[in-house]
Formats: structure tokens, sequence, C-alpha cells
């Protein structure tokens, strides 16, 4: 999909996206569970491999049209107070980014959700996800307006399962008067989850399949992020990537809209750079 934002196919006049989703772990390599302890000072100091990661990614990143991010930082020591999302946006050529700051401790570290996008959002929302430990959220993209809008919602769920089913909750609220919605992100849980079922039929959303193994990323054996839509929706492909520099490796999604959808309120005039997210 190229810089224009999309493809469409004037055969069948459906619209076409490339979506992906990936836990980046704020650009630390991760290749067995040792690293955790060995290598856990990257977590808090920056080091030079850090950038090579982040080139790694954005190369990755240019194949698509609409990418979400979850544990990014935003420009603490760790990252060299380097804007992750921001350099990934400006390093893989896309004209629109947005963050949603969720943790910090001090200087040392601020973790974030980001929003790579070759279309223009027509609004972005920043919504706090309810928990017992502060910190999670969701990064909310609309593409268009009323019923006819996309949305494009990224999120980083929590590790416990009283929190997460909450979460899931607030999402499913956030989302029922939507009509073309997709929620993609790290969710900490497999589609087997008893949260996770109880999410899917009370949403409505698809699923691609039965979950592919995303973590850990040197020897998948889980499926925890997810890429969900709309029935809607038409899901073409979805793939786990072969990118092992976090602990998570990305998930592609090929998406068709339905015949018809154009962005029709993308602005192409608009200036590039960061699309402020509204608060909720």
């Amino acid at each position: 999909m190229g810089s224009d934002g999309g493809t469409q196919d004037h055969v069948s006049d459906a619209f076409r996206l490339r979506l992906l989703t990936y836990n980046i772990q704020a650009g630390t390599s991760t290749t067995n569970y040792r690293d955790y302890v060995t290598h856990g000072w990257r977590q808090v100091l920056p080091h030079q491999q850090r950038v090579r990661n982040l080139n790694a990614i954005a190369s990755l990143a240019t194949e698509f049209d609409i990418v979400g991010l979850q544990e990014v930082d935003d420009g603490s020591l760790r990252s060299g107070f380097i804007n992750q999302t921001q350099y990934l946006a400006e390093r893989a050529g896309f004209p629109f980014w947005s963050q949603q700051s969720n943790r910090r401790v001090s200087r040392l570290a601020r973790t974030c959700n980001g929003l790579l996008s070759r279309i223009r959002p027509t609004e972005v929302h920043d919504y706090k996800l309810p928990g017992r430990i502060p910190g999670r959220g969701a990064l909310a993209a609309y593409y268009g307006t009323g019923a006819d809008a996309l949305v494009v919602v990224t999120v980083h769920l929590a590790l416990g399962r009283r929190s997460r089913r909450t979460q899931l909750g607030f999402l499913r609220d956030m989302i029922q008067p939507l009509s073309h919605v997709v929620v993609m992100g790290d969710m900490n849980a497999p589609l087997s989850n008893a949260e996770m079922r109880q999410f899917l039929d009370s949403s409505g959303l698809s699923v691609p399949a039965n979950g592919e193994h995303t973590f850990p990323s040197w020897r998948p054996q889980r499926g925890i992020d997810h890429i969900l839509v709309s029935s809607s929706l038409t899901i073409e492909r979805c793939e786990v990537l072969e990118l092992s520099i976090s602990d998570h490796r990305p998930l592609a999604l090929d998406l068709r809209l339905p015949c018809g959808w154009q962005p029709q309120s993308v602005d192409i005039e608009a200036t590039p750079g960061e699309i402020n997210a509204e608060q909720e």
C-alpha cells in the first residue's frame, strides 16, 4: 500500500488496508528468558542497539497503512530521549502519527501506545482503561465521520485476568455503537481465555484464526497479540512476521472494507505530523 493511504480495487470498488500491531518493548532485543535478568538494565538505560532495532522496525512498517504500537517510549533516558513513535513515523515515511502516554517512571521510562498512519485520522481519542494498577490505555483513531467511520483501536491490556476482564468490558461498551471497528494490540491473553471469549461473543468482533502465536519471539508458543474486526470488514490474510527484536513478534492483517467506503474526510493538503489525541 503506497503513501497515498490504502489501495482501492477499482474492479470490486473495495478499499483495502494493511494493518500491523507490534509490542516493540521500547526497541529492546530479547532472545531468551535470561535476557529479562541479564539485560534488565536496558529497560532504564540507553544503548546503541536500540536505534538499530528501531530502524529495523521502521523498515518493516513501510509495507503497511496503519500501525499500532505498544510499549513505545516517548522520550526518556532509556530511549536516549528519542520519541520513538515520531522517530518510526519519520523513518518509515508515515505522514501522521499519534501517541498515548500511559506510564511514567520519572525521567527513566515513559511507556506509550503509538499510532502510525498513511491516512489522516478525522480524530484520535485517548481512553484510560480501568484496572487495579493504572497505566493501561486504548488509543482510538477515527477515519471518517458518522455511522460509516472506520475506527482503529490500539490497546495494551493488563496482565491480571480480573483487570483484563474489566478493560474488555470497557472496550465492548466503547465500540458497541460503531459499525466498522478494528481492535488490535497486546491483549496479554490467548483467545481461549474465558474473558476473551466473552468479549468476542458480546462485541460481535471476528478473529482471523484461532490466535497466531506471537510470544515469546524466540520460540512463539502463545497467541496474546490480536487483531479483531467487525463483521462488516473482510479479513483477507493474517500472519505473524519473522522479526525477533522485542519479546513479541509483529502481527499483520490485510483488510477489505465495505464496497464504496472511502476516507472522504481526509484533507490531502493537511500538514503531516502528530495528531493530538483527545483525552476521554
